[in-house]
């Protein structure tokens, strides 16, 4: 009789499960939108006091700081001692919470999260650059799954502050350092505004080894002419690199059909454009599968406490048609925080960690300034 009640709660608990997947396969998006999407008015939400980015703690990560996130590294590798490369890393969305629509700077929960992205993403540069991460009034995560015009309100507050931290930035570095741009997620969005705006087509483009805008869709035909060329192969400068990481089975149709509700930034439409893929185990695009051979090192978290070991040979990708980079069936290891339709989001750079700090590597090796 035991046994049997034992076998009933087994059974039952298996049933909750599989019903708790299958809902959020078909209602994640919406799921995600009401527990998230803020339900004050953008005019009633707190705001914080945009950062003074001359003072070294406006910034998350900055060479004039004791030490900050970004300077971590796994072992086996190591921070550059006497960088030569100027950093300007963005960092993606942190603030999950629906009381308001961008980020405080004094809650816990966040600055922890804040911390964490940039031990697992902006790393991939220390190898060879200083890093500046600016902190800056983010849109809060439900931000993107509203078309409410307080969104948008919250997304221009945030790239203000972005664009003031970039200004700051290139007068605080070096005059003659060679700048990487780098971002993900939010931080991508306004690092395509940001190249737009201050970099394609003036002279400091000239200092750009590359940009990797990564986590964001970039039209090849509505973004790209109106920033940085894609980068055609694996040594190219002056170029930039995206690609968003999903398992299968792919589906990407919400994040295309919300990509396709915003013009690009030339002015034309998004719908019916390519989106750029750019394989982070070849540093180049184009549709050919990469084995998981191919891949030097995943950073593969090992403990909820942040830590997180190097392993080889786990992962490959290839780009599809839609723009799409397939990493094949759910890696070992990535299962936590994967979003609706199998998007690996998150792991976009900890995907493929040691491969891309190679990249950047073999970029800054191969630039000629001017």
């Amino acid at each position: 009789m035991l046994a049997r009640r034992f076998l009933w709660i087994v059974a039952i608990v298996i049933f909750l499960v599989i019903a708790a997947a299958v809902v959020y396969r078909l209602f994640g998006q919406r799921l995600i939108a009401a527990a998230t999407v803020p339900s004050v008015t953008y005019a009633a939400s707190p705001r914080a006091d945009g950062p003074d980015y001359a003072r070294p703690d406006a910034w998350d990560a900055n060479p004039a700081l004791a030490t900050d996130p970004a300077r971590w590294t796994p072992a086996g590798f190591a921070v550059a001692p006497k960088p030569g490369v100027a950093v300007f890393f963005v960092t993606p969305t942190v603030y999950l919470g629906n009381d308001r629509w961008t980020m405080p700077f004094d809650d816990p929960a966040t600055n922890a999260r804040a911390a964490l992205f940039l031990r697992s993403q902006a790393s991939v540069f220390n190898g060879v650059g200083a890093i500046w991460a600016p902190k800056y009034r983010q849109a809060s995560f439900g931000a993107f799954l509203t078309t409410k015009p307080d969104a948008a309100r919250a997304l221009d507050l945030a790239y203000g502050d972005v664009l003031r931290a970039f200004d700051a930035f290139v007068e605080a570095a070096p005059k003659d350092a060679p700048i990487v741009l780098a971002g993900h997620s939010q931080g991508s969005l306004h690092l395509l505004r940001l190249i737009h705006d201050r970099v394609a087509g003036k002279p400091i483009a000239k200092r750009v080894v590359a940009a990797y805008v990564v986590g964001w869709p970039v039209s090849v035909e509505s973004d790209l002419p109106a920033v940085l060329p894609a980068c055609t192969s694996a040594e190219a400068t002056g170029c930039l690199l995206s690609w968003q990481s999903f398992g299968e089975p792919v589906d990407y149709a919400a994040i295309r059909a919300a990509f396709d509700a915003k013009p690009g930034l030339t002015g034309a439409a998004h719908r019916g454009t390519h989106i750029i893929c750019i394989n982070p185990l070849t540093g180049v695009g184009g549709p050919a599968a990469v084995p998981p051979a191919r891949n030097i090192g995943s950073l593969v978290p090992a403990k909820d406490d942040g830590s997180a070991t190097i392993v080889a040979g786990g992962v490959g990708a290839k780009c599809l048609p839609s723009g799409v980079l397939d990493i094949g069936e759910g890696p070992t290891g990535f299962g936590t925080y994967v979003l609706p339709g199998n998007n690996y989001h998150v792991y976009d750079y900890m995907l493929f960690w040691a491969n891309v700090r190679a990249d950047v590597e073999r970029r800054v090796g191969a630039f000629k300034p001017g």
